[in-house]
């Protein structure tokens, strides 16, 4: 009982830590944008392992680079990048969510290419066609993950364009108060 200002987290004339101004701001849609870019930045490094070990490959053999290669490794890259940047807690990324869908088209042109390469062949226990059967549906769900939000991002942006705003003049307007 004595003790119980302590379980509160605070006492009279003490500032707010920072692990109490933290959880203040944590909404749900903090949360969410938090663990989206979470699972973006770790799936865009899995698309860069799973392409990338092809074009070292090449590179020890001597052998010219594969541009489809290529392009899924920066789309990863590029991807990761931007998922990053995105969890930057100053960064509004719901502002700029046409780089959300740039990266989207991005993954649904990397999908396109190597779904019609090897979602139909037979890997016939060749254990790069398997892998690359694999890596088809990481690119899928990439494209899943930022179409999600390119969504979200549109929906905030568009509530922001749209909400009343005393600046914009479509604030609510308040009843005058009498004063008896």
């Amino acid at each position: 009982m004595a003790f119980k200002f302590l379980s509160r987290g605070s006492m009279k004339g003490e500032k707010a830590g920072m692990a109490n101004s933290l959880r203040a701001s944590m909404s749900a849609g903090s949360i969410f944008r938090i663990l989206m870019r979470f699972f973006q930045f770790l799936m865009g490094i899995v698309v860069i392992g799973l392409y990338a070990q092809d074009l070292n490959r090449a590179h020890k053999a001597g052998v010219k680079y594969d541009s489809k290669w290529m392009y899924a490794t920066i789309t990863g890259a590029l991807a990761s990048i931007w998922a990053i940047v995105c969890m930057l807690p100053l960064v509004k990324a719901w502002f700029l969510f046409g780089i959300d869908f740039v990266v989207f088209i991005l993954y649904v042109a990397a999908f396109g290419i190597f779904g019609k390469m090897y979602i139909k062949e037979d890997a016939e226990g060749n254990g790069g066609i398997i892998r690359m059967k694999n890596a088809v549906w990481i690119l899928l769900t990439n494209m899943i993950l930022w179409f999600i939000t390119f969504v979200y991002g549109s929906v905030v942006f568009w509530k922001y364009w749209k909400g009343r705003t005393s600046f914009t003049g479509r604030a609510p307007t308040h009843p005058q108060m009498s004063h008896a």
